[in-house]
């Protein structure tokens, strides 16, 4: 595989696409997309304009789902995806539809660049997710990486020394809420006997929050066995998984021989640890199992205790069941369960020129200001969303 993946804009080729959106999305992948009119009409009306998406990451059709938008509002948009969806014919087809790679924990040089590039042309339409990877959560948002509000901000200055008028350039948030349009309890009855059966368990009840508990627990019990780690008895569920996320990625390390970054995310270092995986010049059954640990790691990132019972509605019964599934059945991305409508949200759009005197005299307090800014706003959509 090449080491970058440049967008390469096909337009008569997206726009055929496009076409075909919506019914391949509602048959392969089950789902179907509301946007409201007003939303709708406000794309259109910055059609001229620079903007970036920053919607939330749920689910791996999320990009589906934008690409979705970009053909009901008529446009073309450009997409930076990871690296790994490139393989295969998928290399050849993303980049004529928009897309283009990035290399997620190494500082990708190359698509940072074209990023840049990308953004200082005249009405330039972006998709980024914040999130920097999936969450697995319908409704609730991992923090939103500094860098998709910091890369605009740096276009925005090389745009300013180039010209005697400051562009508008505008963020966008975005919320993706999905919702099941059935109600699902025989979908929910059936996965939790599949993994019930897989793992041995005699259901404590009929009642499925039960059920899926003593699911978890099994699970938590056979990572705690196979990694070797010994928890206090005191220890709630919620530190149970971050002692063995903390364990599991020791592991990774050690089995490597680096030096963690405690400073980071989690996630980023998971990806650091991938990237150097992916230099390797041949894969060992170690360095499989090393992958398979990171899987986890990304799999059960966002996951907290509670989740379901704050909130008992079939998607986050459902997200959760499909987590354990991927991990219980070693599956990368589970059938959908059911058809489901995206119910997408535009925030009101944030002007980056209305900042820019602020950023110039404080540049780090001002992208962490409107990162924060973002999320809070996707987050706040999703909550009210029905």
């Amino acid at each position: 595989m090449p080491n970058f993946y440049p967008a390469q804009t096909h337009p008569l080729l997206t726009r055929f696409v496009q076409s075909l959106a919506s019914p391949v999305a509602y048959g392969l992948y089950r789902l179907q997309v509301k946007v409201s009119e007003e939303d709708v009409a406000l794309l259109r009306s910055l059609s001229d304009q620079r903007y970036i998406l920053m919607p939330n990451h749920s689910n791996f059709q999320d990009g589906v789902v934008l690409f979705l938008l970009s053909a009901r509002v008529g446009q073309l948009f450009n997409y930076l995806v990871a690296y790994d969806n490139f393989r295969g014919l998928l290399g050849a087809f993303l980049p004529r539809i928009g897309a283009y790679s990035i290399k997620r924990g190494v500082g990708d040089r190359e698509s940072i660049l074209h990023t840049l590039d990308l953004l200082k042309q005249p009405a330039c339409h972006m998709v980024i997710f914040p999130e920097g990877g999936c969450s697995f959560q319908n409704d609730t948002v991992m923090p939103f990486r500094t860098g998709a509000v910091q890369m605009p901000l740096q276009a925005l200055n090389t745009l300013a020394k180039q010209g005697d008028t400051l562009p508008n350039f505008y963020l966008i948030p975005v919320s993706l809420k999905y919702r099941y349009t059935s109600t699902m309890q025989s979908t929910i009855a059936e996965s939790l006997h599949q993994l019930e059966s897989t793992l041995g368990i005699i259901p404590p009840e009929q009642d499925f929050y039960p059920r899926l508990r003593a699911i978890g627990e099994q699970v938590m019990q056979n990572l705690e066995r196979e990694y070797q780690i010994t928890t206090p008895p005191h220890l709630d569920w919620n530190q149970r998984i971050e002692a063995i996320k903390t364990h599991v990625l020791n592991y990774c390390e050690q089995e490597l021989n680096i030096i963690g970054s405690a400073h980071l995310p989690m996630r980023e270092q998971v990806y650091k640890i991938q990237s150097l995986l992916e230099t390797e010049t041949q894969e060992t059954t170690a360095h499989q199992k090393i992958y398979r640990a990171t899987i986890r790691l990304l799999n059960f990132d966002a996951i907290y205790d509670g989740y379901v019972a704050e909130n008992p509605t079939p998607e986050r019964f459902l997200d959760t069941i499909i987590r354990l599934e991927r991990e219980v059945f070693h599956l990368d991305q589970p059938p959908p369960k059911g058809h489901r409508e995206v119910q997408v949200k535009l925030g009101n759009p944030i002007n980056l020129k209305d900042y820019w005197s602020a950023y110039q005299e404080e540049r780090p307090r001002v992208i962490e200001q409107l990162t924060r800014r973002v999320q809070q706003v996707v987050q706040d959509n999703l909550s009210r969303a029905c």
